[in-house]
């Protein structure tokens, strides 16, 4: 999931469209935040380094191993990230709000087409993983 995801991410940079970009460093970010582990208990007081109280002596001290995630797990994050765009475009609506509704809608359908596989031309995603055609602006 994490590839395809940075796959569709260098698409949509490439493609200039933020929208996409938003919604797929999102789903990264939150895979991330699921990994990341319990950093444990606080240093006692007095323990450390000699010249900086309560610092981690060596290197990596204070590194720590991240979860693992299942292929599984990692989809159900994603799916879950779309969803909550979908619930925040539902509250938009019903305040009348159209501007951030759409944008909600578009960055679920991205994150949603990685999920499902569909980053073809013609897709909800739209341009965000394909190149642009032609030659980028500036260089003709």
């Amino acid at each position: 999931m994490r590839t395809r995801l940075r796959l569709a991410l260098t698409g949509a940079i490439k493609a200039r469209d933020t929208i996409a970009v938003s919604a797929l460093r999102s789903a990264l970010s939150a895979i991330g935040n699921a990994e990341a582990v319990d950093p444990g208990p606080a240093a006692a007081a007095g323990a450390g380094g000699p010249y900086v109280a309560g610092a981690a002596v060596g290197v990596g001290a204070t590194e720590a191993r991240r979860r693992s995630l299942s292929p599984a797990e990692a989809e159900q994050i994603v799916r879950a990230e779309a969803g909550e765009r979908e619930r925040a475009a539902r509250e938009y609506e019903r305040a009348g709000r159209a501007g951030q509704t759409g944008r909600l809608r578009r960055e679920a359908r991205v994150v949603m087409s990685v999920v499902t596989g569909g980053d073809r031309p013609g897709d909800a995603a739209g341009p965000a993983f394909h190149e642009p055609s032609g030659p980028a602006p500036g260089l003709a």
